[in-house]
This record gives structure tokens, sequence and C-alpha cells, in this order.
């Protein structure tokens, strides 16, 4: 296996440290609900961790809760709440969209506010070895104290000056020092510390976290593409400097970003469609598909047209994967091995999984046409199903409300009055149907089925007019008609 290491710049053969794979990934700030494109990040690393377990790998998976942070506070103030129940009301609320995308928790899932202790005996020990400085209450890391600080953005200091923001704080060495405990403000949650109240400052908290909970080198350190510089570049200073130890992280993987038009999805922008709005409309399989189906490092843009064609692609899928078709011929004629093989040599090379979804649809043609032929294909519905997990996908098909017995009851009569205008010669025998099916309480399935055969009746007799006001009526219902060589089958739309 081969993965690319933002580090080196280039892909690498992946030699973790044992066969226990330490892996971090940077969690949450919960101050608002989660957009899709946190979905997209938590997606990739839920599958990353899913192929490694695959291939025999324990992982021990550790992603934290920012649940102090400028953005809370700013929020709860706004609000008239407390900063713990505003984090703890997202956080609940990330939970639950982690559980729709069929994402496995973490092993552990620490909170900054529980981790002070930690974080303290960190910003002390980066103090005694001169990594660090005290400032009118607040707490500096030293960056000119580390030579190659600057390595995983592949950046000079000075080049990084000229594009950063810039933490104000007249206190500072440097302009570039970062802050490791942020003095307390007014009406600000605050803790107690050797330098006086204050809070933690954002990189050191997942500096503690990763330390305490995976030791001293990690041997996947994940994350987005924006996290890059400053946050892991100062995650790898400050957790160097503390321990002693190189590297800090091994691999360094980056998921590329989610845009909605031509700019970054963001909550602080305000450009976002939530995970919630988002899983109104599609099924978390769509998601997966939409996310999965283009290199995990490649950037995404988001559109109705590329969710509703990956809602398309997980309803094949799902059809192939539990249909009851198939004969008494043997599936032999299916290359079990060949399309493992596929899916683990795409998997193998940098985890791309574009190639990997190929092949699932590339199984599911093969498995229908071999369905339709006559063989039996539960050999490769298994493999199918089995590759499908492996990326999360569950290929069950949504739950959906039931069918709404009245539009479908005045749809046929509707139809009955315009077969009558045409001088439909079956009307007596249709008129039985609608009564029969139409008798309370009203059953909406017979009406449906009822309104698929008088469309093939009308498209049999070539009143295709009459045949497309049905379907379109239907569309309109939420109701779509496909046909099939097995006869006309009817799905519900999302």
């Amino acid at each position: 296996m081969k993965i690319y290491n933002t580090l080196s710049a280039q892909k690498e053969e992946f030699l973790p440290q044992s066969d226990e794979v330490k892996m971090y990934v940077c969690g949450v700030t919960p101050y608002d609900h989660c957009h899709i494109g946190h979905a997209m990040s938590y997606i990739v690393f839920d599958v990353i961790r899913r192929y490694l377990q695959f291939g025999g790998y324990k992982v021990k998976y550790v992603q934290n809760i920012t649940d102090i942070d400028d953005k809370i506070i700013d929020r709860a103030n706004q609000l008239g709440i407390s900063t713990r129940e505003l984090a703890d009301k997202y956080t609940e609320s990330f939970h639950e969209d982690m559980r729709a995308l069929n994402i496995i928790p973490p092993d552990e899932e620490p909170r900054a506010t529980v981790m002070i202790p930690k974080i303290i005996e960190v910003i002390q020990g980066l103090i005694d070895k001169g990594y660090a400085y005290p400032a009118q209450g607040s707490v500096y890391f030293r960056v000119r104290n580390v030579p190659d600080y600057g390595k995983l953005a592949h950046r000079s200091l000075e080049s990084m000056m000229a594009g950063a923001r810039i933490e104000a704080g007249a206190e500072k060495e440097h302009p570039m020092d970062f802050a490791l405990w942020k003095a307390s403000k007014p009406g600000e949650p605050s803790w107690s510390s050797p330098w006086g109240q204050g809070r933690p400052g954002w990189h050191i908290e997942c500096s503690a976290m990763s330390l305490k909970y995976l030791g001293d080198t990690l041997d996947i350190h994940g994350g987005g593409q924006d996290l890059v510089f400053p946050h892991h570049e100062n995650e790898i200073a400050q957790s160097e400097s503390f321990t002693g130890t190189k590297p800090f992280v091994k691999y360094w993987l980056h998921n590329g970003l989610l845009q909605l038009g031509e700019d970054k999805m963001s909550k602080s922008v305000g450009n976002l469609i939530t995970i919630k709005e988002a899983l109104d409309r599609y099924s978390a399989d769509a998601m997966r598909i939409f996310v999965l189906s283009s290199h995990y490092r490649s950037p995404l843009t988001y559109s109705e047209e590329a969710l509703e064609a990956a809602e398309r692609g997980a309803e094949r899928l799902q059809q192939a994967a539990r249909s009851e078709g198939g004969g008494e011929k043997v599936d032999e004629k299916i290359d079990i091995e060949s399309y493992r093989q596929r899916f683990t040599e795409a998997m193998d090379d940098d985890f791309n999984t574009a190639q990997a979804v190929a092949t699932l649809f590339d199984l599911a043609r093969e498995i229908n046409r071999l369905s339709d032929e006559g063989y039996s294909v539960a050999q490769g519905q298994q493999l199918l199903l089995e590759l499908a997990n492996m990326l999360g996908l569950t290929l069950k098909p949504a739950e959906k409300p039931p069918l709404d017995a009245g539009p479908l009851a005045r749809l046929v009569d509707a139809t009955a009055e315009r077969l009558e205008s045409v001088g439909w010669k079956r009307l007596d025998e249709v008129r039985l149907t609608i009564k029969a099916a139409g008798e309370p309480p009203l059953d909406a399935e017979p009406l449906l089925e009822l309104l698929i055969s008088l469309r093939n009746q009308v498209r049999e007799a070539e009143q295709w007019q009459l045949a497309d006001m049905i379907r379109a009526k239907l569309a309109e219902l939420g109701i779509a008609l496909e046909d099939t060589p097995k006869g006309t089958v009817w799905k519900r739309k999302r």
C-alpha cells in the first residue's frame, strides 16, 4: 500500500510502527450544525480506517472536539447561553449526522475542556525547554527556536508571514509566535494555570490529546487541506519540541475541500448546506458515492446534479445487490477474484476510491446482465455487498413514507375520463378495477398497479400521449416508472 504524505509531498509505502495503526483526525468546533464539507472529510477518513481494518490492521482512531474557542464564545454570547450548553447541543447534532452517514465512532473523542491538566503539563514542559514563554498572562511558542518550522507547508518563515493572518499580541517576541495559553478576558470561560486564569490555544489541544491517547509518534494524522498551515504545522513544532521525538507523525493525510461555486464551503462565511439539509433530500449512500467518486485529495464541487447522479448510482447498486432475480445456472461467469483485485489495487494506490467505486458499478452491471440471462448471481452479490461495506455503503433502500392513496385515486379518475374521451373500448373493465381498488379504506398500492397496467395497455394501443400523461403525473407524485425487460417497475423518488 502506498499513500501520499503531505510532509514528503510524495507517495510512500505504508509502514506503520506496529499492527495497530495510531490514527488521529481533527474534529469539529461545535458552534453550529455541520455542513457537507465536514461530511466529505469524515467520510474520507472513515473509509481509510475501514480499509486499514480490512487489510488486517487494528486501528486506534482518536478524534477531538474543540469545545472552547472564540467562535463558540461569540455564538454563545449572541444566543445568551453558556458555552457548555452551546457546545453540547451542536456536539450531539454532529453525532446525529455521523450516525446518519454510517460513520464508525472514534475509539476516543476527547473534549478540549476536559484536557486542561494535560494541556498545562505540555505547555509547562515547553517553557522549561525554552520553546515557550509567558507574557502578560498568556503563553506563546517561539517559532524561531524550531529550525525546520514550515516543513509541512513547505514554506519558509518569511513566506508564511507574508500570507498569514498573524495573531495579535504586542507582548509577542516574534509576529509568528502563536498562543499556547490565552489570558482570560472579562466574561469568558477560564481555568486556573501557573500563568493566571485563561484558556488553551487551538493548536495545543490536539497535541495534548494525541500525546495522551496515542503516544509520541502517530502513524496517520488527518484533516482538511485548510489545516496544513497554521494548525498542523504548529502541532508538529510544539509536539516534537515537547517530546524530543521525531517524527510526531509518520504520514500526514489531507483531504481536498468542498466548494460551493468558486468558494470553499465554510460555516464562518455562511455559504453552506448542512448535512441535515442534504440528508433530507439524498440518501447516505448517495452522499458517500458523491464524495468517493473523486480522489480524496482533489477539490470537490457541490451541485444538485452531482448528488442526483450519485442517488441514481446508489439505487443501481442497491438493485444489483438486493434483487432476487437470476436463474439456476451457476454464477461462474463472474470473475470474483478479478473484481476483488481491481478494488484492492485501487485502494492500495493512495486510497483511490474513484476507481474502487467504478469497480462496484462494473460488478453491478455484470450482475444485472447475467441475472437477465438466467444465471444465479449470489456470489457476485455477496462480493458487491462486501466491497461496498468497505466504503461504508449499506446498499439498503432508504425508508420512505407510505404511498398516499388520495392523489393516486384522483389520478385514476382523471385517467378514466381521458380514456372515455378517446372512446376506450375496455372502459367497463377499467371501471370495475377502479371500484375494486378504490373501496374504502383506500389502498395505495393497487391503485398504483392499476395505473401501471393502464399505461401498458394504452402503450400497446399506441395511445402515446395518454401513456406519457400517466407517467408524468406519477413523477409529480414522486413515483418514477422504469421499463425493464421484466416489465414496468416503480420506485419512490426522494
